[in-house]
């Protein structure tokens, strides 16, 4: 088998699809949410708290210095306000994704508890031990 061929047998595969599939689909969430976050969650916050912007909060460790064209320094910053929506937006898409594992676990636990009937033999000879029993 060439590696051509092997290699279109393993794309082929609905696996390797499907996740193909998943991961378009969760970049796309991924952008939704980000936007849900930034522009539909965090401004009432922000207006909350006093007109913060979540976004633009950071803890500058050195300010940036433009004076010298030729040796500028950028400045050097903790971002907390960015992780703090990052962190928002990570649990929407956590709650999101426990929301779908639940409903298909849900699913599968209704065909798992819908019991089989017994095999004809097996319901044959619980009878005929019962028969048996009853003439003793």
């Amino acid at each position: 088998m060439s590696m051509l061929s092997e290699f279109k047998a393993f794309a082929m595969r609905g696996n390797v699809i499907d996740l193909a599939v998943g991961v378009v689909i969760g970049g796309a969430f991924g952008k939704i949410v980000t936007s849900l976050v930034d522009q539909i969650i965090m401004p009432p916050i922000g207006w909350l708290t006093g007109g913060v912007d979540f976004s633009n909060l950071k803890w500058v460790l050195r300010p940036a210095d433009a004076t010298d064209p030729a040796h500028k320094v950028a400045e050097v910053a903790i971002q907390y306000g960015a992780f703090i929506n990052t962190l928002i937006q990570f649990l929407i898409i956590a709650f999101a994704i426990f929301l779908v594992i639940k409903g298909i676990n849900k699913l599968n636990r209704k065909q798992e508890e819908a019991p089989s009937a017994p095999p004809a033999d097996v319901a044959l000879l619980t009878e005929i031990r019962d028969l048996l029993k009853n003439r003793q």
